[in-house]
């Protein structure tokens, strides 16, 4: 069985769509699907549409969010709840192409010693200048700074054996980058790409602040860089006061010049000041995430759902 995980947030219009999309794949492989559609805390009638998906099919399933809790912990729950041998994790949009499933399950059916078959734009056609220039840096940034290898262009979309799958969920953080996760526990894994597409119908709730903001959780999720960084401008900040003051008391004993005025004092202050408080956000970034780790909340809520957990080691997180 393969269990198909669903993070939906505002996707009325897209969820029938994609519903029979992936339907549609089904006849092509020798296999079942287990539908797990998470509403995380949508604010249109994505609910009601994914219930009543479950009404009429008794192979998908749903949990809805007690409010929105962000597609990271969509995407914890779902693979939490996932019952099947292989699980894969989808967007409601189609922009990951459901004609790849039979193929990616063929690639894992046929070489045992594969894990997982991953998802990676080959473009990003459609996207802004700006956008995928940040995103190519990002990915160029990750690959020099982290040990989690993460490839240019890769989706969530996969397609994991069960071991796998436990492996992910032993990893039981609160704060969660996933595609960091999913390289850092290793596995074999091959990549399949495709040509980048647009949503359906609706509009994306990504915007740019939302992505810079997540491409900076993972890479203090994910590298102490930043924190090396702060020591470096710190140790160099120290350097350069001290070879001024050498300066500016050299010349006063042989020239006999007086100290130049406050302008010149106050940029000194002022570029002290601005590194000292930059490299306090760094640590208290860190600080933060620790603060967070140690109160031990839940990645989620559940109000409702009509799944069962498997174990009850997972209630921890519900």
């Amino acid at each position: 069985m393969i269990t198909i995980i669903v993070p939906c947030y505002n996707e009325e219009e897209t969820i029938p769509l994609f519903f029979e999309a992936v339907e549609a794949q089904k006849q092509e492989m020798n296999t079942t699907f287990e539908y797990i559609f998470i509403n995380d805390g949508s604010k249109d009638k994505t609910l009601q549409v994914i219930q009543k998906l479950s009404r009429e099919n008794e192979d998908v399933h749903f949990i809805h969010f007690s409010r929105n809790f962000g597609k990271e912990a969509a995407m914890y729950a779902g693979l939490q709840h996932a019952n099947g041998d292989f699980v894969t994790i989808m967007d409601a949009d189609l922009q990951d192409p459901p004609e790849l499933l039979p193929k990616m399950y063929g690639m894992l059916v046929k070489d045992a010693e594969l894990d997982c078959v991953g998802t990676r734009r080959e473009d990003r056609a459609g996207e802004s200048a700006t956008r995928s220039l940040f995103a190519k840096t990002f990915y160029r940034l990750m690959a020099k700074i982290s040990d989690a290898q993460m490839v240019d262009g890769a989706r969530d979309f996969r397609l994991m054996r069960r071991q796998m799958v436990d492996a992910i969920l032993s990893l039981t953080e609160y704060n969660r980058f996933s595609k960091g996760l999913f390289t850092w526990v290793g596995f074999n894994t091959a990549y399949l790409t495709f040509k980048n597409r647009e949503r359906v119908a609706g509009e994306t709730s990504w915007s740019f602040k939302q992505l810079f903001k997540y491409s900076i959780e993972g890479i203090t999720d994910f590298s102490d860089l930043p924190l090396s960084i702060a020591t470096y401008l710190g140790t160099v900040s120290c350097i350069v006061a001290i070879l001024s003051i050498f300066v500016i008391v050299i010349r006063t004993l042989i020239f006999g010049d007086p100290t130049d005025g406050w302008p010149s004092m106050a940029s000194i202050v002022l570029l002290l000041g601005g590194i000292q408080l930059l490299c306090i956000g760094i640590i208290g970034k860190y600080i933060g995430k620790i603060y967070l780790e140690t109160k031990n909340r839940p990645v989620y809520i559940i109000k409702d759902t009509d799944m069962v957990k498997k174990d009850q080691n997972n209630k921890k997180s519900a």
